[in-house]
């Protein structure tokens, strides 16, 4: 691994964010607001670094007709400054929608929508992201401070991050922070032994591939899961090619609504993160299990209705395309010569059915990939609870072994053991984007220490994912 091009005179900046999507996007509204009304001491130096070389956010599924499931007003910033020029109703304003909007009576956008606003922000914001960059590496920086004297211990004081851009990302470029914030989202879903393939889908990449699929008219898909996305992608293929059938196979015996109803939405609320932080181990799982239905394996009630009429109205008209398979699973699915064949067995009768498709979608969810392990060399210095979880503070900054002074926070996702189910959701985005700034806000004094000298100390092993 090539060696840090960085000296003494390197620029440090206060924050630097790892990955650039509404998690990270929101926090860096947070830095420019901040920044707007701060003296020059006290502004904050942020930069951020995102893989993809554009904003984007589940660009896969965004279905001409799906709606968010969340209020607009859930937006970037509202929840944390309602007078932000960044709220989404800043966003219709310049685009000369919000009376169209307000004569809509709805809180939910189409998806596509709300897409579009997260680009008219993130576009505002180009100055403060480096896109098409990948971490590879996070190393700590040791030097001592001023004051220690000969009695000083030598600390991290820095960490330097390498990331790889280019065509072919074979450039290197280097970077060195006092803080780490890690918004690398969550990572698609598959059940183990499952392998993506040209006929084999996770719904996340759905919109990329079925423009694709050939000259011939699909004549069949089994789409695999039981929650918003599956239904949506149901919707969506059985809309899309009037010819083709489309099997829901799933293992609950129907489509569950998903409960938003407002006592059970405070589940969402921001205080609702402090009720949960401070509450025992066996009461958080409690309340993961009580609340799952409000965001876990369930359907949007219109989009519930919306597949039963089509199914019922197919039976009076004795023209059944739309197929559930429900109490079921499929236990192999094997790509063929001209598509693809799915074994779906009853999970009561054991019956089998074989379903020769063109596609199958799995909407199986997704997956926090562990944050801490990502992060290589620094991950060692990161502490975890005894079940292997981050141990993490409720400004979200990682418990950290003694002489690590900068901060490694996590956004995004990795946090739902310890925060609630807001962790990985848009729900709370805005308030914990101004929790993360405020905790690093309150510990940058600490840096007029000054460090007397600076001796960066690598090792070359491990990588972290941008």
């Amino acid at each position: 691994m090539s060696q840090a091009l960085l000296s003494d005179e390197t620029p440090v900046y206060d924050l630097l964010g790892v990955g650039f999507g509404p998690s990270n996007l929101a926090l860096a509204i947070a830095v420019t607001e901040h920044n707007a009304h701060a003296a020059d001491a006290e502004a904050v130096t942020a930069h951020f670094l995102e893989r993809q070389p554009e904003f984007g956010w589940h660009r896969g599924m965004l279905i001409d007709d799906a709606t968010m499931q969340v209020s607009f007003l859930k937006d970037l910033v509202t929840l944390r400054n309602p007078a932000s020029e960044f709220s989404f109703l800043c966003y219709l304003q310049s685009k000369g929608r919000l009376v169209d909007f307000v004569n809509h009576k709805t809180l939910f956008p189409l998806r596509a929508e709300f897409h579009d606003y997260f680009q008219w922000a993130a576009a505002r914001l180009d100055d403060e992201v480096a896109y098409g960059h990948e971490v590879v590496a996070v190393r700590p920086v040791y030097g001592r401070d001023i004051g220690d004297g000969a009695n000083g211990g030598d600390e991290i004081v820095y960490f330097d991050v390498e990331s790889r851009t280019g065509v072919g990302m074979r450039e290197t470029a280097f970077w060195r922070a006092r803080n780490l914030v890690v918004a690398t989202g969550l990572r698609p879903n598959l059940p183990e032994g499952v392998t993506r393939g040209e006929r084999i889908w996770h719904n996340s990449e759905l919109l990329h591939r079925v423009d694709h699929l050939g000259e011939r008219e699909p004549v069949r898909f089994v789409v695999v899961g039981a929650g918003q996305s599956a239904a949506e992608v149901t919707a969506f293929l059985h809309g899309r090619f009037a010819g083709a059938e489309v099997c829901s196979v799933f293992t609950r015996y129907g489509y569950s609504p998903s409960d938003d109803s407002p006592f059970a939405n405070r589940i969402f609320d921001p205080d609702a993160v402090d009720a949960f932080y401070a509450a025992p181990e066996e009461v958080k799982q409690r309340l993961l299990d009580y609340h799952g239905n409000t965001n876990y394996s369930v359907v949007d009630l219109d989009l519930i209705d919306d597949l039963y009429r089509r199914m019922y109205q197919e039976k009076v008209l004795g023209t059944q395309r739309l197929r559930l398979f429900n109490v079921s699973h499929p236990v192999q699915v094997t790509e063929t010569a001209s598509g693809v064949r799915a074994t779906v067995e009853s999970l009561t009768t054991g019956e089998r059915t074989e379903l020769d498709a063109d596609v199958v979608v799995y909407a199986t969810g997704y997956r926090p990939d562990d944050p801490l392990t990502e992060l290589g060399e620094l991950g060692r210095y990161c502490l975890r609870d005894d079940r292997g979880r981050a141990l993490v503070d409720r400004d979200y900054r990682v418990h950290t072994a003694p002489g690590v002074r900068p901060g490694v926070y996590l956004q995004g996702g990795g946090t739902e053991h310890s925060h609630g189910i807001t962790s990985s959701l848009l729900s709370n985005n805005a308030v914990r984007a101004g929790e993360i700034l405020r905790s690093i806000t309150d510990r940058i004094p600490s840096r007029a220490k000054g460090v007397t000298r600076v001796r960066p100390r690598y090792a070359v092993s491990g990588t972290a994912s941008g």
